[in-house]
């Protein structure tokens, strides 16, 4: 498999608890810091970061006038479960 493009490198600081646990991680897994650290964070971004990116993609799909009206969603909905039920 080929290697994705890095970034160049960025300074971080983290607490000496995380970095010991990072090192930790990276020994017992036989593995670079900078590994544990990549994993991580896209854990994070898969998970809470993804819902922070979908937030934005949804304000400036609104603001770009991609939206619906509540009310006509709502009435729709109803129409397809009223239609579900007879």
């Amino acid at each position: 498999m080929a290697k994705q493009p890095l970034s160049d490198p960025i300074p971080l600081r983290v607490p000496r608890d995380v970095l010991a646990n990072i090192e930790k991680i990276a020994k017992a897994s036989d593995r670079t810091r900078s590994w544990v650290m990549v994993r991580a964070l896209r854990l994070y971004l898969a998970g809470e970061g993804a819902d922070i990116l979908n937030v934005i993609d949804g304000r400036e799909a609104i603001a770009a006038g991609d939206d619906h009206d509540m009310d006509d969603v709502l009435g729709e909905i109803e129409e397809i479960v009223r239609g579900k039920v007879a």
